[in-house]
């Protein structure tokens, strides 16, 4: 994990991060936009009051329709040390947060590690989700062992037309198949406690888009071949077009309820039975955070 030779993603742009950004566009300092409890993750992750999610800058994808895409296509954010890195998912367990939810961090990851450490040694005990793209390299995911313990990787494409014309990633489905399954490898099936709080293992999530529910479809053929009900899926209704959606074939819409409920159904005919369903009002521009900065420098670094 060499930030002057960089290689964390897929991309493998090899670029010297201590100097200039990646393909992605980080530097040597991870760059966090929005530190919250958020209330709209998965029932399994949010407890009562909420992710602990901290939402980082950049990113390795270039999704056309990123409802993110203030930070992670245009990067604002605000750089932190390792230390204060570690000082805020402290506090957020403070806060009450049901798990640490670290958004977007592939190519944070020695940095984040680095901040992990610091914070055990502070007394953090929440559970550590990995909350990513999916586009990940099996280095990297072994590099996560013992400090992960829930991956929340998505599962996007699997046409690698689609990938390429979306997310400038043709290779997508080929590069975060081996990731997720290197991640349940990592991790085993579902924990969950008692309360219905996830613990450990992987939940793949999956954005149905407009004119692609075939290739849902093949997706969750492939998810249960592959892991059965040893996996949590979430089975997402929410887009909505943004950024540079309309430029591009079907995006330009909403997805209809005949599009979305043809992939449930798909799934319930499966027999997959740990499923997330989502209701058609989730997409919405309501449901995007405001990534203004909250709770990154609440606690400014010491000088000198």
């Amino acid at each position: 994990m060499n930030l002057a030779d960089c290689t964390l993603c897929p991309r493998r742009c090899h670029a010297d991060r201590r100097n200039a950004g990646g393909f992605c566009g980080a530097g040597e300092r991870a760059k966090v936009a929005l530190v919250s409890l958020h209330p709209w993750e998965e029932p399994c992750l949010v407890g009562e009051k909420g992710a602990g999610t901290v939402f980082f800058s950049h990113c390795s994808l270039r999704c056309c329709y990123c409802q993110n895409y203030e930070i992670s296509h245009e990067g604002n954010g605000v750089e932190v040390s390792d230390e204060r890195l570690a000082g805020i998912f402290l506090e957020q367990q403070e806060r009450g947060a049901a798990v640490l939810d670290l958004v977007t961090p592939t190519h944070y990851a020695p940095q984040i590690l680095s901040a992990l450490d610091m914070a055990k040694k502070g007394g953090l005990h929440l559970p550590v989700v990995w909350n990513s793209s999916g586009y990940e390299t099996v280095e990297t995911v072994d590099a996560l062992r013992g400090y992960v313990d829930i991956f929340l990787p998505d599962l996007k494409y699997k046409d690698p037309e689609t990938a390429g014309d979306y997310s400038a990633a043709p290779d997508y489905f080929h590069v975060a198949s081996a990731a997720i399954r290197r991640m349940v490898g990592q991790v085993g099936p579902v924990v969950m406690d008692g309360a219905g709080g996830m613990r450990r293992g992987v939940l793949v999530r999956h954005l149905v888009l407009p004119g692609c529910r075939h290739e849902s479809m093949e997706l969750l053929d492939w998810l249960w071949q592959e892991f059965g009900d040893g996996i949590q899926i979430s089975l997402m209704s929410q887009y909505t077009p943004m950024y540079k959606a309309a430029g591009h074939r079907n995006l330009g819409r909403r997805l209809t309820t005949f599009e979305y409920e043809s992939v449930a159904d798909h799934a319930r005919s499966l027999g997959i039975t740990h499923c997330y369903i989502q209701e058609r009002r989730a997409a919405s521009e309501e449901y995007v955070p405001k990534f203004d900065g909250t709770g990154v420098a609440c606690c400014p670094e010491k000088k000198g």
